[in-house]
């Protein structure tokens, strides 16, 4: 029998929210067997690069990654943000490891090629090393993985977080009895966005497909939910979108994905 292993995305507004992510984490190091913590932090990244006076692109809420662009994404994601939550898990009894995809070569990427947009320094994932990641895992190490990857030929690439997510969540199926979980600061997906308390409980493909034809789920949540389905056809075995304080709150309603 697979051991359990549960692979946890927390969205970029808990980063953003100091007391959040304090509380957040304090959780997180609580969830029992091995995990793994993926996080971006695009608006603290995009508030740096415009004191630099660097201008940051955006297509359809997707970041355009320029070199210069670049350069700021790696230093904050790869080093402010992920750095100090490996600080704060260690201060919880969390034996917590901060890498990039290029670190023991566990996530690599390849350049998003250049279609009716350019952009830039982007990458999708292609690979996902699990054998480098198993040796930390089985040697009680907690992976934490900011949002870039690699090429294997000496350039980082900024990825989206929730691809990275689904795609450990996939590469690491085949060894474990994997559990992915996207939270942010919502309950879950919402019947009406500005209603927390409209929950949608359970959603499989049909339910999803009929959501988004009545524009119910729309924009941001869409490629969220892409990874989801494209995470269940692949083995994972749950799926969950919800709220980060409900990690240890059950009280907490949140949405669980199904095929």
């Amino acid at each position: 029998m697979k051991s359990k292993l549960t692979i946890i995305k927390i969205g970029g507004n808990v980063i953003n929210d100091e007391g959040a992510l304090s509380r957040f984490l304090v959780d997180f190091s609580k969830v029992e067997g091995k995990k793994i913590l993926l996080h971006g932090g695009g608006k603290i990244a995009t508030e740096v690069s415009n004191k630099l006076g660097v201008v940051t692109q955006m297509h359809e809420g997707r970041r355009i990654t320029s070199a210069e662009d670049l350069d700021v994404v790696v230093q904050i994601y790869a080093g402010l943000i992920n750095k100090n939550i490996v600080a704060k898990l260690q201060q919880e009894g969390c034996n917590a490891i901060g890498l990039t995809g290029a670190d023991g070569n566990s996530v690599l990427a390849v350049k998003r090629p250049v279609k009716e947009v350019d952009y830039g320094f982007v990458g999708d994932v292609v690979a996902v090393n699990s054998k480098s990641i198993v040796a930390l895992l089985e040697n009680e190490m907690i992976p934490v993985f900011c949002a870039i990857t690699h090429n294997k030929e000496g350039q980082l690439l900024n990825t989206n977080a929730d691809t990275i997510a689904a795609e450990l969540a996939i590469g690491m199926s085949e060894l474990y009895e994997t559990e992915l979980m996207y939270c942010f600061e919502k309950n879950g997906v919402l019947m009406d966005v500005e209603d927390d308390n409209s929950v949608i409980p359970i959603i499989n493909a049909e339910k999803y497909q009929e959501l988004k034809n009545d524009h119910i789920i729309h924009e941001g949540m869409l490629p969220k939910m892409e990874n989801c389905f494209a995470a269940l056809q692949k083995n994972v075995s749950k799926v969950i979108i919800g709220n980060a304080n409900a990690l240890q709150d059950k009280s907490i309603p949140y949405t669980t994905l199904t095929l």
